[in-house]
């Protein structure tokens, strides 16, 4: 009766199946760390899993992961998605913060609500409370790409700047005239107010 399973380096077919799992119904710990597994990530139901780590894998669809995990391994405790786009990193990404890791782990919190442990960091108190209030809320969604964007290419044939300063080795200065145009978005009381007044 095995406990404990850890599936590693499963690189070299390009179909990465686990339908095997089913026959260990009583497995407990499961590591599935870089395995190039995906959103297309199927397990089979796994009643008495309580650690899973699917560390540095191709996961991007969080919402997805978790409520699959809720559906098939109800007594999960320990979870670890490190490495994986769907968990937010600052130190690889530049666009990421604390802030996006904080949104992440109230999220997962939410779905999950059993987890003791995220990440290898301890679930405390304050954050299953934040999780019940306001994890619901934490999705982070981003924008589709509208038909505006897309017209907007680089092969556009507009450029603000004049045709003799577009080439790379013409290192001669440019100059330009250009059009500003006041639409009355920002502080318009404060254009009527003079120097000596401030």
């Amino acid at each position: 009766m095995e406990k404990y399973l850890s599936l590693s380096g499963n690189h070299s077919s390009n179909k990465r199946s686990l339908e095997g799992l089913s026959a260990f119904g009583s497995l407990e710990e499961l590591i599935l760390d870089n395995n190039l597994l995906g959103d297309d990530l199927v397990l089979p139901g796994l009643p008495r899993l309580h650690t899973l780590t699917l560390n540095k894998n191709q996961i991007t669809d969080l919402e997805c992961l978790l409520d699959h995990l809720a559906e098939v391994t109800p007594a999960l405790e320990y979870l670890s998605l490190l490495g994986n786009v769907a968990c937010p990193n600052e130190l690889v990404s530049l666009e990421k913060d604390e802030e996006d890791y904080k949104r992440y782990r109230c999220f997962v919190l939410h779905k999950l609500p059993n987890l003791k442990f995220l990440d290898a960091r301890k679930v405390t108190k304050q954050e299953r409370e934040e999780a019940l209030v306001r994890g619901a809320f934490m999705k982070v969604v981003k924008p589709k790409a509208s038909s505006d964007s897309v017209a907007a290419s680089p092969k556009s044939r507009y450029t603000p700047l004049p045709s003799a300063s577009r080439e790379l080795t013409s290192h001669r200065g440019v100059l330009g005239k250009c059009r500003y145009v006041y639409y009355g978005k920002n502080s318009e009381g404060n254009r009527f107010i003079r120097d000596d007044q401030l």
